[in-house]
């Protein structure tokens, strides 16, 4: 080619890199020529990694900016390389990595491929660092190039008039692939025509290729260049298969000395521990032996003590039998003479087995006796009213009790059930009650008095159990307490357990407990296993199976074996419920949290079952907007607990006036719990208040709520009879009719 002749001579090395015949290498970099031919044949010269460049003057010449390429990152450096030609700065950088260049819209022909190399990175070596291989049209032109080991660092290394042909499509592709390291390229140059070999004398075949600018030029025909080409692969390819064969052979006795060598360690290593071990147990053995030695001496000395000790324990041992057989034969003679003394002894017995039976009939009469006397407390409570009213004050909290606030509430008759509230000044008003709790009652005075109404669902009853009143005034410390305190929730829980383990002769028991909330007029499920943002977006719809008697689709309804696994239950819907905080509270509830509890139970008796509802309800609470000063959310949040309290309050007002459409659907709240505040269920309210004089306003809101719940007559509750048993009962009765 025109560019300059190859430098290669006879180095085998060099020989063995060139997979294309015709190819050369040179250790130098790129030189114009000035044939204008020459220029006329660069089709494309690109700068790898680096910028456009170009030369003026008797050869002109043009290097386009990198491109054609797909991956690989840019190297630069600023140092100079040597023997850079013409052009030194395009070895100045490189693409290096996993890359490749595809040249497009050539048209079809031969062409011929110079490309650039320079180590600009490893400068300090070793050998061996950068070896890769290089593609053209996907067969191999150069096998496992080392830039280093040719020419060393910052060099120019050219590969040149490497034969291509472009076919229909155009396209020209090469392809480079790393052996070790990742492969490098400054730049790539296409020549349009095939590069023109020629045969001469020399070397040490006596034939070589050489590049026309050499020697006295004489051009093959395709078919002779085809041939050399297939020649020279075929030579190179043995070569390196019998270097392959030898290094693996090298590789295979390297492997079987290190295995010996490793046996051998591993075999002296063996023996070393064996006498490490035999050592530390002849040691062990003798410390051992000279303990033993004392130990024998110290049991020695104690055996003839203990044998002195055991000689005078039987003797005085002796002396205390002989004494126990002479009181012995004392008893025995007095206990004759007691026998003889008493007349009568077989009517006696007789009087004995006659109270055993006379017990009997007794015991009958009494369980008799205590269901009459369950039937006539419900009755009790049904005559006093089935919506009970108790009210409880909270203490004052610690900023309340810093700032010394006057108190507004007297407890001077909360024993009756009287509750005085001091309005303006003087001005005292009083308020009755089924129950008045102080603010030193605690959690066990509370559920002793409530006890008898939640356990009525064991009875068949349904009962709702539920604590209203403003913001912090602690009705979810009422209703769930803490795990060192507990609250209604679980203390009713636990004594239902208890009542059915003590009746289980007589009645059994299945218990099922869910936990709902009420958020932004949505039923939410607190004990689904999805996440709290899956759970906002479920929605749970309300759906009336029987009249009167609604149900949640969907809810997950566990059932409950034990104590601990209530716990349980109330924890994880206790942690899923949604809470804020305002002015007025820092630790908010947001949401109306009720827990249902089904108790299914049959009587083994009678084979009587029922299906009760016990509700235990901590509603949000009461606030006004004013006074919290509630933005986005949270104000959102607050116009729907008071919206679904007020719908409360228009159900307890037209159960009080005794109306004939009770508006239960008005609220999420009321249309769960129609069932519970219904003419055949048992109701149970706390009224939460505060002491503090600051809070007034809504004490006297909720003590009035309260005044107008406890005025609600009900009428008589009713047991709940499991209609599912009785369609069970009425198809095995239609059964047997027909066989």
């Amino acid at each position: 080619m025109g560019d300059g002749g190859s430098d290669t001579g006879e180095d085998p090395m060099l020989d063995s890199l060139i997979c294309v015949a015709g190819s050369s290498i040179k250790r130098s970099g790129f030189i114009a020529s000035h044939s204008s031919d020459e220029r006329e044949r660069r089709v494309i010269f690109v700068n790898a990694g680096g910028e456009e460049l170009r030369r003026q003057g008797h050869s002109e010449i043009e290097v386009e900016t990198d491109r054609f390429f797909q991956g690989g990152d840019v190297l630069r450096t600023d140092e100079e390389v040597a023997d850079g030609g013409d052009l030194p700065s395009i070895y100045q950088s490189a693409r290096c990595g996993n890359f490749c260049y595809e040249f497009r819209d050539l048209p079809p022909g031969d062409y011929s491929v110079d490309l650039h190399f320079a180590e600009i990175v490893y400068t300090n070596g070793p050998r061996g660092m950068r070896v890769f291989n290089v593609f053209i049209q996907d067969e191999k032109a150069v096998s496992e190039l080392d830039v280093y080991s040719i020419v060393g660092a910052n060099r120019a290394l050219q590969v040149m008039n490497i034969p291509v042909s472009a076919g229909k499509d155009g396209v020209v592709s090469v392809n480079f692939q790393g052996v070790v390291g990742s492969p490098t390229v400054s730049g790539i140059c296409i020549k349009q025509g095939a590069p023109e070999l020629q045969l001469v004398s020399s070397g040490r075949d006596g034939k070589s290729l050489l590049c026309d600018n050499c020697f006295a030029p004489v051009k093959l025909t395709a078919a002779e260049n085809k041939a050399a080409r297939m020649s020279f692969t075929a030579k190179y390819e043995r070569e390196i298969r019998e270097l392959k064969a030898q290094c693996q052979m090298k590789q295979d006795e390297c492997y079987e000395a290190w295995m010996s060598l490793t046996a051998a360690n591993q075999e002296l290593e063996k023996v070393r521990a064996e006498l490490d071990v035999k050592f530390f147990q002849n040691f062990t053995l003798g410390q051992a032996m000279e303990k033993e030695t004392e130990k024998m001496a110290k049991i020695s000395s104690k055996y003839e003590h203990d044998r002195r000790l055991w000689v005078a324990a039987i003797d005085e041992l002796e002396r205390k039998m002989k004494a126990i057989k002479s009181e012995h034969s004392q008893l025995s003679f007095e206990a004759h003479q007691c026998a003889n003394s008493i007349p009568g002894l077989n009517q006696m017995v007789t009087a004995v087995q006659s109270l055993v039976g006379q017990y009997d009939d007794l015991k009958m009469k009494f369980n008799e006796e205590q269901e009459r006397r369950k039937k006539l407390y419900n009755q009790l409570l049904e005559s006093k009213g089935n919506i009970r009213v108790f009210c409880r004050c909270r203490p004052l909290n610690m900023e309340e009790a810093s700032s010394r606030p006057q108190t507004v509430v007297e407890f001077t008759d909360a024993k009756d059930g009287d509750l005085g509230v001091l309005m303006n000044g003087s001005n005292k008003k009083i308020y009755k009650f089924d129950r008045v709790y102080t603010p030193k009652d605690d959690q066990c005075d509370v559920f002793e008095d409530a006890s008898p109404v939640a356990t009525s669902v064991l009875d068949g009853y349904n009962v709702c159990i539920f604590a209203y009143g403003q913001t912090g005034t602690g009705k979810t410390f009422t209703m769930e307490g803490t795990e060192q305190n507990r609250g209604v929730n679980y203390r009713t829980l636990e004594l239902l357990f208890k009542i059915a383990e003590d009746r289980k002769k007589t009645i059994s028991y299945d218990i099922s407990v869910s936990v709902l909330e009420v958020y932004n007029e949505q039923v939410r499920d607190l004990l689904a296993s999805s996440p709290p943002a899956k759970r906002m977006v479920v929605r749970l719809e309300i759906k009336q199976v029987s009249e009167g008697v609604n149900h949640v689709p969907g809810v997950v309804d566990m059932k409950v074996e034990n104590v601990d696994e209530v716990w349980n239950i109330l924890q994880t819907g206790s942690n899923a419920r949604a809470v804020g905080s305002n002015n007025v509270n820092g630790h908010s509830s947001r949401s109306h949290c009720m827990i249902c509890t089904v108790v299914r139970a049959k009587n083994l008796v009678t084979g009587e079952c029922t299906r009760s509802k016990l509700w235990l309800v901590d509603l949000a609470g009461s606030e006004r907007l004013a006074k919290t000063d509630v933005q986005g959310e949270r104000l959102k949040e607050a116009q729907s607990i008071n919206k679904s309290l007020s719908a409360l309050g228009d159900v307890i007002s037209a159960l009080a006036t005794k109306s004939s459409h009770i508006p239960y659907r008005n609220s999420k709240l009321t249309h769960l719990l129609q069932d519970s505040l219904g003419g055949d269920s048992k109701t149970l309210m706390f009224v939460q208040i505060s002491p503090s004089e600051h809070d007034l306003g809504e004490t006297v809101s909720s003590l009035n709520f309260a005044t107008r719940v406890r005025g609600v007559e009900l009428g008589p509750a009713k047991k709940q009879s499991d209609t599912t048993e009785i369609q069970k009962l009425k198809l095995m009765v239609r059964l047997n009719n027909f066989l």
